[in-house]
This record gives structure tokens, C-alpha cells and sequence, in this order.
């Protein structure tokens, strides 16, 4: 599929909602693996401490071991600290909450940049309006896509600041989110934590928090993330799952048709979801190297910020649409 002035529009009703409605018709006992998992603030705190502690023994390193460090260990901690801030987005650690809000800003202390807060909000609206650009943060501008074309070296520019670029998206969308005590309270965490460790442990240390950080959503293998969610591959099939070794480190943020489907079901019940419903999901298409898929995105002309799926607001649903019975956790205002 070759796609370069334009994105692919759909008149269509998002996806999800639909397959939901039909996975709970036949597999009604699907709706045993809804829930909260709080034994997830544990892996929360154990990437935080990784982080923390190898920045300490990295204070007094070259530049190159920093950056080594933060791309061969710090991205991957990182990445899971993001996932256990999308756990937290959905309020699957607690009942309450203000605790999964709280969950959400410990697990982006070592991070540098104040991004969990906003990330709830702007991702659950990712969920509700999939594919409609005045609403969805996760499609790019027109801009963007005819910046970055289908050059590699400008994809890979695009992967390494990626974070500059969602951070940009928000602007365009109609509803924005209001700064509120929990915003601030995002900002100023982050700013006194970064600002002790660079006065008791120096530059180096921070450069390896921020370098871990954007090597964990950017130009790095689970950055291939960003290009499986929702990049068309060879179909108009609008989300795609990954089910690679990968999975095993990062909560099975992979699945994640099963996640957009049911975003009320926890990490560790994905793969139950995707057993029972198995023929809901084996026929779809799948990635199982987020390697692989980063290599494809630099080097195929095919494949550019283009390849996505977008629709008029026109074919949106309203939050509250029966058709959709596992969303009143995930559909909430933070």
C-alpha cells in the first residue's frame, strides 16, 4: 500500500467497539478477566529504583557510556515505567483514582520530562475517537507526514524526537486539557527530582535519565511500538497486535487489539483475552518483531506517517454507546 499526499479515510465506525460487542456475545466469560492488577506498582517500583541507582553509578562515566547505558539498559526500564503509566491512564492498578494518578507520577520521576498526566488524558480520547484528527493526539499532522515523507533519515529523525512531536499534537485537538493541581503537581515533581539528582550527582546523571527517556519512545527497538499500533501493513486493518519476546519485559503492551478492544482488562489477563477469543484474533494481522518492523519503517517507501486510518468526527460514537459494556472504567475525565 503506497500512500503519499494523503491518509486513508474511512467513513467507517472505528473497529473496536464493534468486535467488542461480538466477543462478549460469544465469549460472555471474557468478562471475568476485567480489573485492576496493584501488583503492578511493584514493577513501578523496581524500574524507578533500576533507573535511579544506574544513574548513580553512571555520574562519573564518559558521555559514551552514558549514552550506551541509556540505550542498551535505560530505554527498556523506561518503556516500562510508559507502560505502567498507560496501566495507570486506565485505572487498572487501583479502585481509587487518585492512586493510579499518584502510581502514574512516581513511574515518571526518572523520565525527566513531566509527561504523565497529560498522557492519561490525551490517551484515553485516543481510545474514544480512534482516528479522527481533531480529537485523536496519535494521528500525525499533514505537516509532519510531508516533513518526514518516506526518507529514512528523516523517519529517523521523526522516531528520535518523537516525544517533541506528540507533545505538538495537542495543540491541534478542539478539546484541550485544563491545568489543573495534578498537572502541577507532574511538573514540579519532576522538577525538584531532576534538579536533586543533578545537584548531588551531577550532569551525567541527568543526561542518562533524558537519554533513557527518549530512547525508550523514539529511534530504538521498542519504539517499533509506535509504528505497529496503528501503521497500515499490506491492509486497511487499522490496529495490530505484537507478540514477540519483547511482551515478556513490558507487560504484554503489545496486545493491543485486545487492549483497544477491552482497555478495562489488565496487562496480565491480554493474552487470556486473545486464548479464548482466539478467532477473533488469529485471522488478523500481526507483527512479532519490533526490530524487523523499525527496519521496514526507515527503509520502505510504503511505509510513511501516512499509512494511517483517519475519519470524520461525524462517524464518532458518543462515550456512553451501549454497544460498548467494558468501557465505564477507561472512559473517565481525570
Amino acid at each position: 500500500m503506497t500512500q503519499e499526499n494523503d491518509f486513508y479515510y474511512s467513513n467507517e465506525k472505528e473497529p473496536h467497539r464493534i468486535r467488542t460487542k461480538d466477543i462478549l456475545k460469544a465469549h460472555p466469560e471474557v468478562k471475568e478477566l476485567i480489573g485492576r492488577n496493584p501488583l503492578t506498582f511493584f514493577a513501578v517500583l523496581l524500574a524507578v529504583g533500576f533507573q535511579f541507582t544506574l544513574a548513580y553509578f553512571l555520574k562519573d562515566m564518559a558521555w559514551w557510556q552514558v549514552f550506551l547505558g541509556a540505550y542498551c539498559l535505560g530505554a527498556f526500564a523506561d518503556h516500562v515505567l510508559f507502560v505502567t503509566i498507560h496501566e495507570a491512564s486506565h485505572n487498572l492498578l487501583f479502585k481509587t483514582k487518585n492512586l493510579n494518578v499518584f502510581t502514574a507520577l512516581l513511574a515518571n520521576t526518572p523520565s525527566v520530562i513531566p509527561s504523565a498526566v497529560s498522557f492519561q488524558r490525551y490517551h484515553i480520547k485516543h481510545h474514544v475517537f480512534q482516528g479522527i484528527p481533531e480529537l485523536d493526539g496519535d494521528i500525525p499532522y499533514h505537516w509532519e507526514a510531508r516533513l518526514i515523507k518516506s526518507n529514512p533519515f528523516m523517519k529517523a529523525l521523526w522516531l528520535l524526537f518523537y516525544p517533541i512531536f506528540q507533545v505538538a499534537r495537542t495543540f491541534r485537538l478542539k478539546e484541550i486539557q485544563p491545568i489543573d493541581s495534578w498537572v502541577v503537581a507532574n511538573f514540579v515533581t519532576q522538577i525538584i527530582i531532576t534538579s536533586a539528582v543533578f545537584y548531588f550527582w551531577g550532569p551525567m546523571a541527568v543526561l542518562y535519565l533524558f537519554l533513557s527517556f527518549f530512547f525508550s519512545i523514539g529511534l530504538h527497538p521498542v519504539g517499533g511500538r509506535w509504528i505497529q499500533e496503528h501503521y497500515l501493513k499490506d491492509t486497511m486493518q487499522e490496529t495490530y497486535s505484537y507478540y514477540g519476546v519483547l511482551n515478556l519485559i513490558n507487560m504484554n503492551i503489545g496486545y493491543h487489539n485486545e487492549h483497544h478492544d477491552f482497555p478495562s482488562i489488565p496487562w496480565h489477563n491480554l493474552p487470556k483475552l486473545k486464548k479464548t477469543a482466539a478467532e477473533f484474533y488469529d485471522p488478523l494481522v500481526s507483527h512479532k518483531s519490533w526490530t524487523l518492523l523499525l527496519i521496514q519503517f526507515l527503509f520502505d517507501k510504503n511505509i510513511t506517517l501516512y499509512s494511517r486510518v483517519v475519519r470524520s468526527d461525524r462517524a464518532k460514537l458518543p462515550v456512553n454507546d451501549p454497544s460498548t459494556p467494558d468501557r465505564e472504567m477507561t472512559q473517565v475525565t481525570i
